[in-house]
């Protein structure tokens, strides 16, 4: 989708998207090579979230508060700029702040991509978030970190916005209403439901979302709106959002 993008903005003689894979034995080192190497800026995905905060020389406020970067910036002074794109992208998919502000949100998991989404939640005004996780404890350490509130399998309803983003729904042949504390009666309750995973054909979760009435966002849409917002901050003018979603969506 990074590719599609430049091609579209006359960019690809100049830039170029290439996939890295590195273990984490070598994730600092060959991070801090980069730079010399020629490199604007990375994407970052797991298990490197948290090792490329703590390499960076300097990080934005959601990065810090999320606890994980997913975009890192090269300067050609060789300073490692980290920033977390997944929080605004997230916003950005489900409609901008304004969707957010002033409603009520249930987020399910308590990994990295939920600490994402709680921050942006509660950064946009959302009047309350509502964390579940299967392990209590880390629901309430994230709910503690980032100002929401932890709730259980029985006190999980009574909200306007649903966010999943557990691991549920990455096979195809998923039950998610067997790993998640609802069922699917109880999607109608919500007018949008989100599910950070993405998958061809889409989730068991989405689809019952959909039957159900809600408005819908997958996590493909998730992330073009966070690899938008990393290509922006690289080359430094808007980027096409339609041309790096057909490319994503391939």
């Amino acid at each position: 989708m990074h590719n599609r993008a430049l091609a579209a903005l006359n960019l690809a003689d100049e830039w170029r998207y290439q996939l890295l894979p590195v273990p984490p034995a070598l994730f600092a080192e060959t991070v801090r090579a980069l730079g010399g190497a020629g490199f604007r800026g990375a994407n970052v995905t797991i298990p490197h979230k948290e090792a490329a905060l703590a390499l960076a020389d300097g990080a934005s406020a959601a990065a810090r508060a999320i606890g994980a970067a997913n975009t890192l910036t090269f300067s050609r002074q060789g300073a490692i700029d980290a920033d977390n794109t997944d929080a605004p992208g997230f916003l950005d998919a489900v409609g901008g702040a304004g969707r957010v502000a002033g409603r009520r949100a249930l987020v399910l998991g308590a990994g990295g991509s939920a600490r994402a989404v709680v921050w942006a939640l509660r950064r946009a005004g959302a009047a309350d978030v509502a964390v579940w996780n299967r392990t209590a404890a880390r629901a309430h350490a994230l709910a503690r970190d980032l100002g929401a509130r932890a709730v259980a399998s029985a006190e999980v309803g009574g909200a306007d916005l649903l966010v999943n983003c557990t691991s549920v729904g990455l096979a195809a042949d998923a039950e998610p209403f067997k790993e998640l504390p609802l069922g699917a009666d109880a999607l109608k309750e919500f007018s949008t439901v989100v599910d950070m995973v993405y998958r061809p054909g889409g989730t068991t979760l989405l689809g019952q979302a959909r039957a159900s009435g809600c408005h819908t966002v997958d996590g493909l849409e998730v992330l073009v709106r966070q690899g938008a917002r990393s290509l922006q901050a690289w080359i430094g003018r808007p980027v096409p959002v339609d041309d790096m979603r057909r490319g994503a969506r391939g």
